[in-house]
């Protein structure tokens, strides 16, 4: 016997995938993708947008709400207090800064940084730091955790193969980025993370992407716990 409510399952798929379509999706092709009537995709839409989590526009496409921003606030500090310890083993693991970085529209804003505790040169990250997500390795995890467009560029497409991001001086010149998406189901609608550790140009990159990932990996693991 399934211990699952159906209702609030196609609604939660439902969100999901709106979440996925940032141009908007009508009702009739949200009915098409969770293979349901049209008139009981009308009802989940109601329900949906009754608590803020999304809106119909005036040409009609349905996005998500306000509803989800403010859902996303609060779990932040969540996050934070599940991740500092873990952040502070990377930053130690990798010798550089490390970093939880969220998307907020088109940006990627740093919410969390552990310093290591050795080594005399280190890149300035500081919390409320914000930059373009086609920019910089945590914008790019970001991206790449997304499902695949053909507008990806290539460092998205790499990343998506790769499970980490590496990019050089693209934020800060001499700066070494390495990041990968935290993927759990709590991100899945509106709530987008990547950890990730920025260093100089003497970053060991190779040791840099398995601590990365590995880290991902245990934070998703915490946060769905």
């Amino acid at each position: 016997m399934s211990t699952t409510l159906q209702t609030l399952d196609r609604g939660l798929s439902a969100l999901e995938l709106i979440a996925e379509h940032s141009e908007g999706i009508t009702i009739a092709e949200l009915a098409r993708q969770l293979d349901v009537h049209r008139a009981i995709a009308y009802r989940l839409v109601a329900t949906l947008e009754s608590h803020a989590l999304i809106t119909r526009t005036d040409e009609g496409p349905i996005r998500l709400g306000a509803g989800i921003a403010l859902l996303a606030s609060r779990f932040e500090p969540q996050l934070r207090a599940v991740a500092q310890p873990l952040l502070q083993a990377l930053a130690k693991a990798t010798r550089a800064t490390a970093f939880i970085s969220v998307a907020q529209g088109e940006e990627c804003v740093v919410i969390l940084v552990a310093e290591p505790d050795e080594g005399l040169l280190r890149v300035g990250y500081r919390v409320g730091s914000r930059h373009p997500l086609s920019q910089g390795a945590a914008g790019i995890a970001i991206l790449a955790a997304r499902p695949p467009r053909k507008d990806d560029s290539e460092a998205v497409r790499q990343a998506r193969a790769d499970g980490y991001s590496l990019t050089r001086g693209q934020l800060q010149r001499g700066a070494v980025g390495v990041a990968s998406a935290i993927a759990t189901p709590q991100f899945r609608a509106g709530v987008e993370a990547c950890i990730g550790v920025v260093a100089m140009d003497d970053l060991d990159t190779e040791r840099a992407s398995h601590e990365v990932i590995s880290h991902a990996r245990h934070l998703a693991e915490l946060i769905g716990q």
